[in-house]
């Protein structure tokens, strides 16, 4: 394992052992975790390892295999930068809880493609907190460790994300896909088998990212914020007479609240089609996803937009981007004999506008996090 030989270059020991955790993919529900709704993503195949043993002077020190050159040795969490903001966060956290986390020596090698908006992020976090929780006995459950990735990244950070992507990290099961109430965080897992319906759920990663993403996620939490306020609401998970709430709306905080409580409906509407064995016909509502999130959230871009209608255009039976919008992934929900099609028509309508390839995944419910030695 080569994360195992760069921890012994590095710091010319064996480490105390070694974890995964992976990135993931968003079935259907965005943009509603922050907003206490449903989400149903899953784990994908590629995420972050990381061979950790814990020191005993209170000092971090961290290198990844992606940033050869930039080891950061830390006194002080508050210093890191970068990448390691977001593991060393789990750190600052921990303490600021008053948990027994001392130390640590840390090597960490990542496969989520870049770009793809496959939250690498979150699968950073999640690794560094079910490390330390085992080195440490600190005896936290997988929900728990979501919650301090989420933190990290919101007050550490900066980034004002709900818990949609630790909780998918930390919990996911393979073959699966994780129903998550974020407001309750109660979970169950729901069987997502494709190939025994002779389909593939197509990620189709843009590898273009716009820079207004950051501050523009934020504005629209404040729009649903906002809205829930002027509803009189806790959240616009509260919603339950949408035809009224929209008539006490106007402008941005209307709209964002039409996404925000039919995209809850598609969350519970796809669930009954998968229990009921009916996965063909989830096509439809990622369809209706993806026009929510690009006209009434206006999270989409022209590159997303572009592989969503050539999918479909392909022959894949529905499409919708994924994840926080601005660029990133979409995914396609595509029969196997269509496969081909489907990216000769998205690839080919990408060279007609003069942009890069767009880079095709098969997306696979994998394991989530855990220790591997």
């Amino acid at each position: 394992m080569r994360v195992v030989d760069a921890f012994r270059e590095a710091y010319g020991a064996e480490p105390a052992g070694v974890w995964h955790a992976p990135g993931r993919v968003n079935l259907i529900g965005e943009h509603t975790d922050y907003n206490d709704g449903f989400v149903l993503p899953f784990a994908v195949p590629w995420g972050v390892t990381a061979a950790v043993s814990p020191r005993e002077d209170g000092v971090i020190r961290i290198r990844s295999l992606q940033a050869p050159g930039k080891d950061q040795v830390l006194d002080d969490p508050d210093r890191a930068e970068g990448w390691a903001r977001y593991p060393v966060g789990v750190v600052w956290v921990m303490r600021e809880r008053g948990l027994p986390v001392g130390g640590a020596d840390i090597v960490m090698d990542g496969d989520v493609p870049a770009g793809a908006g496959l939250s690498s992020s979150a699968a950073l976090e999640v690794c560094a907190a079910l490390a330390l929780n085992d080195l440490y006995d600190l005896g936290l459950e997988r929900m728990e460790l979501a919650r301090i990735g989420q933190k990290a990244e919101n007050d550490f950070v900066g980034m004002p994300c709900g818990i949609m992507d630790q909780a998918a990290s930390a919990l996911s099961q393979e073959g699966h896909a994780l129903f998550l109430d974020c407001r309750s965080l109660g979970s169950r897992s729901i069987p997502f088998d494709l190939a025994a319906h002779g389909l593939q759920l197509l990620i189709i990663n843009t590898g273009v990212h716009h820079e207004l993403a950051d501050g523009q996620y934020a504005r629209r939490r404040r729009d649903c914020e906002n809205a829930a306020k002027h509803l009189g609401l806790a959240s616009l998970r509260d919603v339950t007479d949408l035809t009224a709430a929209l008539a006490r709306l106007s402008g941005d905080e209307r709209a964002r609240t039409q996404h925000v409580v039919t995209e809850n409906h598609r969350v519970e509407a796809v669930i009954g089609l998968l229990r009921a064995g009916a996965v063909q016909e989830i096509g439809a509502l990622l369809n209706a996803s993806h026009l929510s999130l690009r006209d009434q959230y206006e999270v989409s871009c022209d590159e997303l937009d572009v592989a969503v209608e050539s999918a479909i255009k392909g022959g894949a039976r529905g499409a919708r981007m994924t994840g926080g919008g601005f660029g990133g992934s979409a995914i396609a929900l595509v029969a196997d004999d269509r496969v081909d099609r489907v990216r000769a028509t998205v690839a080919g309508a990408y060279e007609e506008r003069g942009w890069a390839a767009p880079e095709f995944l098969p997306a696979v419910p994998a394991p989530g996090a855990r220790r591997l030695a």
